[in-house]
């Protein structure tokens, strides 16, 4: 899927479990997409109280997010979320939720944080990522 993009996961590092530990890319086919939240079109939080629903919410987001910008998930190289009330249980569901929309083979680089709060006290889970322009996609 990323006939451009080197994923490399160094020997000397810990197996990473759901990711890829280096993504190397061709900065001039970058797409840079703000972190996502369960917000739905009309600006209502989706699945308050429900990280299941969220994290589906928010994938759904950064989809629509690639797409206007002529991309899609596929072409992810690294995601990074930012979890209210981290525990085990929420990595767990995250990882769960997000397996339709990623590739399993060669997941993205990404970063996870725990964090006190987000924009409202209702979400509990915000994506951001950076993606590339397919190669049939003109880059200027």
């Amino acid at each position: 899927m990323h006939p451009y993009v080197s994923f490399i996961n160094p020997d000397r590092l810990p197996a990473p479990n759901g990711f890829t530990h280096v993504a190397i890319a061709p900065v001039d086919r970058l797409i840079v997409v703000s972190g996502q939240v369960a917000y739905a079109p009309d600006g209502s939080i989706v699945g308050k109280g429900d990280l299941a629903a969220q994290t589906r919410q928010v994938f759904e987001n950064l989809a629509t997010a690639l797409e206007a910008a002529g991309s899609a998930l596929a072409y992810v190289v690294k995601l990074n979320y930012f979890v209210r009330d981290l525990t085990e249980e929420a990595v767990a569901t995250i990882r769960r939720v997000r397996a339709p929309y990623l590739d399993a083979d060669r997941p993205p680089a990404s970063t996870l944080v725990g964090v006190a709060a987000l924009a409202k006290p209702d979400l509990l889970l915000e994506v951001e990522c950076l993606a590339l322009l397919p190669p049939q996609y003109p880059s200027e």
